[in-house]
């Protein structure tokens, strides 16, 4: 399962989004993992996908600050979310506000894993993206 493509896509009501089927099709079933990923996007993961990286996350020690710091951050946050029969799902409060997600969403493939970005945050990014390679190619 690769998840791949870039999809702009509009709120149909109060944080309810339509996943887009190429989307869709690489989730086995009806439910998906969404968290906090980084630079305020969602991560969207298959469930059985995202149950087997959890058991690895829960590998690191209790005694180290940062892997709990980890955990907190990645748990506390996590939804198991249901695709209805038009493929469209809603978007926890608190993740709403994580991502800053307003009116226009992106979501993007990432390989293993998809992500979600306000469709501004996500121009933001690839504009800063584009500009540390053009830098990166210059030396």
């Amino acid at each position: 399962m690769v998840f791949f493509g870039e999809y702009q896509i509009n709120f149909s009501g109060s944080g309810r989004l339509l996943l887009p089927k190429k989307v869709r099709d690489l989730i086995k079933g009806n439910v998906f993992i969404l968290t906090k990923g980084f630079g305020n996007c969602l991560s969207g993961y298959d469930k059985d996908d995202w149950e087997k990286r959890a058991s690895e996350l829960l590998n690191p020690s209790l005694l180290q600050p940062t892997d709990m710091d980890q955990r907190r951050s990645i748990f506390s946050a996590l939804a198991y979310l249901e695709i209805d029969d038009q493929g469209r799902f809603v978007i926890p409060k608190n993740l709403l506000e994580y991502g800053q997600l307003k009116e226009k969403a992106v979501v993007i493939g990432v390989g293993d894993h998809f992500e979600v970005w306000d469709a501004k945050k996500w121009e933001e990014y690839t504009k800063n993206s584009k500009s540390k390679v053009q830098m990166s190619n210059v030396k």
